[in-house]
C-alpha cells in the first residue's frame, strides 16, 4: 500500500477494501514513525483527522462520496485552516490560530478529504532548501543529509516518504517544482489565477500560485479538479471554465509539438541530470511527439528580475506583521516604534529580513525606476518570449533543477548560489504559466525531475503529456525505503 497512488487508494475506498478510518490510522502511523527524522510537518491533527475519516466513511456507505472522499491530505502551513495553527514556519506566526479556511482548504474539505496535518516549509515561503523554517530544516527522505528543496519541502518530503498521497503547496519561483524534482514526486503549478489565493498567506502577490504535490500526474489531475475555479474573494482569480482534467489525460501524443529550451542546457547543468532529461524526451518522441529546439533569449534574465520583483512585493505584504494586530509581539515595548522594531526583529528570520530589506530598497525613492520598473519591463520581455515560443510548440520541456539535491548547509552561507538553484523554474512564474515537474530518473542515487511548461490554462495538455510519460516509465512509483513499511491499512474490507 505504501507505493499506491492517490487514484489507487481512492478506488480502494470506493470498493470498500478498507475504510477511511483505517487508511487515516495507517498514514498517521507513518507520520509518527517518520516525523522525528524527516521533520516534514509542523502540526499533526490526528484527532480531527479521525473524525473527518469517520464522516467520510458514512458518505461512502451512503453512496454520496466524491472522487476524493476519505483520501488523506497534508496542507502546506501557508494555507489558513480554521481552528488550527497556521504558522508559515515563522516565529512571527507561531501562535496564530486561523479563524477561517482558505478557499483551497475549504474546497478539499467539501470534497471529503481528511487533513492529517500542516507541512513544514521555508519561512513565509522564502527559500529553496527548506532550511529557513523556524521549526528546523526538513530532510530529504532519499538521503537525510540532503535538502528536500523549498519552499514546499515539507509537502514534497511527506509525499515522497508516502506519509500522505497528496499535499498542497505553493509556487512563487519554483517552490512546488523544485522540491518535487529533488524528492522524486510530481509537482503541479497551475496557471496564475486558476486556483484561488484567498487564505494563502502572501509572499509575492503577482507570482504566488497554489498547487499540489502528488505521486502521479493522474493524481494531480484529480486534485486540480477539486481546487480549480473562480473565487470572487480573490481579485486575481480568473473566471474561466474548469475542464474535466481526468478525461483530458487520454489526449494522444501523436502530433504533440515539444520544444526543448535551449537556454536550459548550458553551463551549470549536471551532465547526469541532462542525460536523464534527454532520455525522457526520447519517450515522448517514441509516443509520436515531435521535438524541436526553442530559444527564449530573455529567459536568462529571470533570476535577477525575480529577485527584484519578489522582494519588493514581500516588503509590502509583510508590513502587516508589526506586533499590533496578530502574530509575535515583543515584551514590554517602550513606545510604538520600539514595538514595531523589536517585534519584527524577533519574529522574522534572516532570509525574510534580507528580502524585506532588498524589497524596501528597490521600491524607495530614487531607486524605483532603476530597479523595480526596469525589472517589470524585463518581465514583459520574458512573457513575450514565451508567447512567441507557444506559437511554434505546444509544450516546453527542460530540466527542473541544474543538479540533484545538495547537502544540508551547503549553500546557506551564500544566498546568491542558493537563488540560482531556481534558475529553470522562475520564468514560468514571471509569465504566470502552468508548469510541472515529474520524476525522470536518478543521478548519484538521487531523483531527477523533468519540467513541462504550457501556455496559459493548458493544464490538461500538460498533464496528458506527463501521464503518457508515466504510463511508459515507473520513475514516479519509486519511493525511498524505510519510512512506511510497518504501517499498512487492513485490506479485509472493514469499511464502515
Amino acid at each position: 500500500m505504501a507505493d499506491q497512488t492517490l487514484a489507487s487508494l481512492a478506488a480502494g475506498l470506493k470498493a470498500r477494501k478498507y475504510s477511511s478510518v483505517e487508511l487515516t490510522k495507517a498514514f498517521l502511523g507513518r507520520i509518527e514513525h517518520a516525523q522525528p527524522a524527516l521533520n516534514a510537518l509542523v502540526t499533526v491533527t490526528a484527532e480531527s483527522a479521525l473524525a473527518a475519516a469517520a464522516a467520510a466513511d458514512v458518505r461512502i456507505a451512503a453512496g454520496t462520496a466524491g472522487p476524493l472522499t476519505g483520501v488523506p491530505i497534508i496542507h502546506k502551513d501557508i494555507f489558513c485552516t480554521s481552528g488550527v495553527r497556521t504558522t508559515c514556519a515563522s516565529k512571527m506566526l507561531s501562535n496564530f490560530i486561523s479563524p477561517y479556511d482558505a478557499t483551497l482548504v475549504g474546497k478539499y474539505k467539501d470534497a471529503g478529504t481528511v487533513m492529517l496535518g500542516k507541512a513544514n516549509m521555508d519561512e513565509f515561503a522564502m527559500g529553496s532548501s527548506n532550511e529557513t523554517s523556524f521549526f528546523g530544516a526538513v530532510k530529504n527522505p532519499w538521503d537525510l543529509a540532503k535538502v528536500p528543496g523549498g519552499s514546499s519541502g515539507g509537502s514534497a518530503a511527506a509525499v515522497a516518504a508516502r506519509l500522505a498521497p497528496l499535499a498542497t503547496a505553493t509556487d512563487t519561483g519554483g517552490s512546488i517544482r523544485q522540491p518535487a524534482a529533488l524528492c522524486g514526486v510530481t509537482g503541479l503549478k497551475p496557471t496564475y489565477g486558476r486556483v484561488s489565493r484567498y487564505g494563502m498567506i502572501a509572499f509575492a502577490s503577482s507570482l504566488d500560485q497554489a498547487g499540489v504535490i502528488t505521486v502521479s500526474a493522474e493524481d494531480a489531475a484529480l486534485t486540480l479538479q477539486a481546487m480549480a475555479g473562480f473565487d470572487p474573494r480573490d481579485s486575481t482569480s480568473v473566471d474561466v471554465p474548469v475542464p474535466d482534467y481526468a478525461a483530458e489525460l487520454q489526449q494522444p501524443m501523436r502530433g504533440l509539438r515539444i520544444g526543448i529550451l535551449t537556454e536550459f542546457f548550458g553551463e551549470g547543468l549536471d551532465p547526469a541530470v541532462e542525460q536523464a532529461v534527454r532520455d525522457s524526451l526520447a519517450v515522448w518522441q517514441k509516443l509520436g511527439a515531435t521535438i524541436q529546439e526553442v530559444s527564449l533569449p530573455n529567459l536568462p534574465l529571470s533570476v535577477p528580475t525575480y529577485y527584484v520583483v519578489a522582494p519588493a512585493e514581500c516588503s509590502s505584504n509583510l508590513a502587516r506583521f508589526d506586533g499590533v494586530r496578530f502574530g509575535h509581539r515583543c515584551e514590554d515595548p517602550k513606545d510604538l516604534l520600539d514595538l514595531y522594531k523589536r517585534s519584527r526583529a524577533e519574529g522574522f528570520g534572516s532570509e525574510v529580513k534580507r528580502r524585506i530589506m532588498t524589497g524596501t530598497y528597490v521600491l524607495s525613492a530614487g531607486y524605483y525606476d532603476a530597479y523595480y520598473l526596469k525589472a517589470q519591463r524585463v518581465r514583459a520581455l520574458i512573457n513575450q518570449d514565451f508567447r512567441r515560443a507557444f506559437g511554434e510548440v505546444d509544450l516546453l520541456v527542460g530540466p527542473t533543477t541544474p543538479t540533484v539535491a545538495f547537502g544540508l548547509g551547503d549553500k546557506t552561507s551564500d544566498p546568491i548560489t542558493m537563488y540560482l538553484n531556481d534558475i529553470y523554474t522562475i520564468g514560468a512564474n514571471l509569465a504566470g504559466l502552468p508548469a510541472m515537474s515529474i520524476p525522470c530518473g536518478f543521478a548519484a542515487g538521487l531523483p531527477v525531475g523533468v519540467q513541462l511548461i504550457g501556455p496559459h490554462f493548458a493544464e490538461g495538455r500538460m498533464l496528458a503529456a506527463a501521464h503518457a510519460y508515466q504510463r511508459e516509465t515507473d520513475w514516479h512509483l519509486r519511493a525511498p525505503s524505510g519510512w512506511a513499511a510497518d504501517f499498512e491499512p487492513s485490506t479485509t474490507g472493514g469499511a464502515a
